[in-house]
């Protein structure tokens, strides 16, 4: 009886070591290839070692001087830590800081935030002082950020400013949620149409974002953005609820009052090889693409587009512009 158990439990462990060794077994279809690549975006850094990550980080550093240090930062790394978060930039700066510089060297400091599916430009600070110095920068919004966006649809003007406040709400459904909307100081009269002024809501904050679209393409576009202000997930917003042009991969404001994969037109669909079953693994297509800091004289970084945002591009035939 004993033997026939260890058997039966030796063919188990033999049939599920085939099957993870089938699933590691990269799909000859590219198609399927590239949906196991974007799949796994998200998660492969939340699986490697602190030190690991550190080392990933130092490798995309693309700038340091006594001040500071400018990483690229990678899809799918929060800044900071939180639930169900094994991994976050915040918990290696110290690593990063010895890496850098020797075994003595101080905790690098965070100056500013960029979501985790966001990625691009990032700065770090070497000393307090100096992390005290650029988040004030910031605040008085003396640095010039520009990033690069894959979205559905054309914007309509195809340049502008949308100057309208955030606020944070929450989305009353079969899953309750938050979720950051606009608060518009006008309404139109349902009477004639003609637009009235509102009273401001006092949870609001002033949001001003610039935009321009580079090209356009398979019912998408690509655009350049500058925020002038600094509010969380202001870019997503205005885009998806201001100019009707939600983010390609965006998933949480592509919807308000559901929290579902983005629904993506037939054409982007065919161009990008992908089932709508399957659009649930579309990363956000968010690239912090270039930074100006007036630190004494100002220094420029720029950061190139990571692959995948790369291939999607030349699969929506959306022509990058050079610059």
């Amino acid at each position: 009886g004993r033997t026939a158990a260890a058997l039966r439990a030796e063919e188990l462990a033999e049939r599920l070591r085939r099957s993870e060794e089938q699933q590691r077994e990269t799909p000859k279809d590219p198609a399927q290839r590239w949906l196991r690549e974007l799949a796994a975006l998200s998660q492969q850094l939340q699986q490697v070692h602190p030190n690991v990550l550190a080392k990933i980080l130092k490798q995309r550093t693309v700038y340091q001087n006594e001040e500071i240090v400018v990483i690229d930062k990678p899809y799918g790394l929060p800044v900071h830590g939180g639930p169900g978060i094994k991994n976050c930039i915040a918990d290696v700066l110290p690593i990063l800081a010895k890496m850098l510089e020797n075994m003595k060297a101080d905790p690098l400091h965070l100056c500013h935030r960029l979501d985790k599916e966001t990625m691009g430009v990032m700065v770090l600070a070497r000393s307090k002082e100096a992390a005290e110095k650029i988040r004030l920068l910031f605040k008085t919004r003396q640095v010039e950020k520009i990033y690069w966006a894959v979205v559905l649809g054309d914007p309509d003007p195809v340049e502008g400013i949308v100057e309208i406040p955030i606020v944070e709400k929450e989305v009353q459904s079969h899953q309750s949620h938050y979720k950051m909307t606009l608060a518009p100081n006008y309404r139109l009269r349902p009477e004639d149409g003609t637009v009235m002024k509102i009273r401001k809501n006092r949870s609001a904050e002033s949001a001003v974002t610039r935009y321009r679209r580079l090209a356009s393409a398979a019912a998408c576009s690509l655009l350049e953005l500058q925020p002038i202000t600094g509010v969380k997930h202001q870019i997503r917003v205005h885009l998806a609820y201001g100019l009707g042009c939600p983010i390609l991969g965006d998933h949480k404001y592509s919807h308000w009052s559901k929290l579902a994969p983005q629904k993506l037109p037939e054409l982007t669909l065919r161009r990008l090889k992908l089932e709508q079953s399957k659009a649930r693994h579309l990363p956000l297509h968010l690239h912090a693409h270039r930074l100006r800091l007036p630190l004494g004289q100002p220094l420029d970084f720029v950061c190139k587009l990571p692959p995948f945002f790369q291939k999607t591009l030349r699969k929506l035939e959306l022509d990058i512009p050079k610059d």
